[in-house]
């Protein structure tokens, strides 16, 4: 597994720590993701996560919720894959990433939660001018944004999709073209996803 990322590019009501293992007496609030426990029994990442108050003004500092315990599984041990937490466009959401199996935790509603699709994640790409976060996989892109799913792309790629610039609301890429064996460019806009022009 990879060295843990720490990624804050959005503003947020949490405050998360990594634990290097999971603590011997248990919190009273323990969360796991995904709710099957056998795929937790390879692993996981274990984050102490301690919310603010939904509706208590940001500064406030008596507004802190009580700290539950997050147990994230492990997709893979492959250090190609991310491992960390970033911080979502929704202020109290939290993306967890666990050897590129990635949740989406609602810290004031820890049993809301989302798990994004792809197995695994490549890359995670916070994009705070679109409010989106991104989400790479193997063959297509999937956006995340303030009320959840934003947009997923088109198959982009039969194997790998690299991001080579972002501007201007358009994403520009990279896919493997499996037919032609070569390498594709593609644009999408970041607001929909789909291709686009130039």
């Amino acid at each position: 597994m990879s060295a843990p990322v720490v990624d804050l590019s959005f503003p947020h009501r949490w405050q998360a720590e990594i634990l290097a293992a999971r603590p011997l007496i248990l919190p009273p609030r323990h969360f796991v993701y995904p709710r099957e426990a056998e795929e937790v029994e390879r692993g996981a990442l274990e984050l102490l996560i301690k919310p603010k108050d939904r509706g208590a003004p940001f500064l406030d500092p008596e507004t802190w919720v009580e700290t539950f315990l997050a147990t994230c599984a492990l997709g893979f041990r492959d250090p190609a894959v991310p491992t960390g937490i970033w911080s979502a466009p929704s202020p109290q959401e939290i993306c967890a990433v666990s050897g590129g199996y990635a949740y989406i935790i609602d810290t004031t509603a820890p049993e809301r939660f989302t798990m994004i699709p792809y197995r695994p994640v490549l890359e995670i790409r916070p994009l705070p001018a679109e409010t989106i976060l991104l989400f790479v996989g193997h063959h297509s892109i999937f956006a995340w944004g303030t009320g959840g799913k934003a947009w997923q792309s088109e198959k982009l790629s039969d194997e790998g999709v690299t991001i080579t610039a972002i501007g201007d609301g358009i994403l520009h890429g990279l896919g493997w073209e499996m037919m032609a064996d070569n390498e594709t460019s593609f644009a999408l806009d970041l607001n929909t996803g789909l291709r686009a022009g130039g």
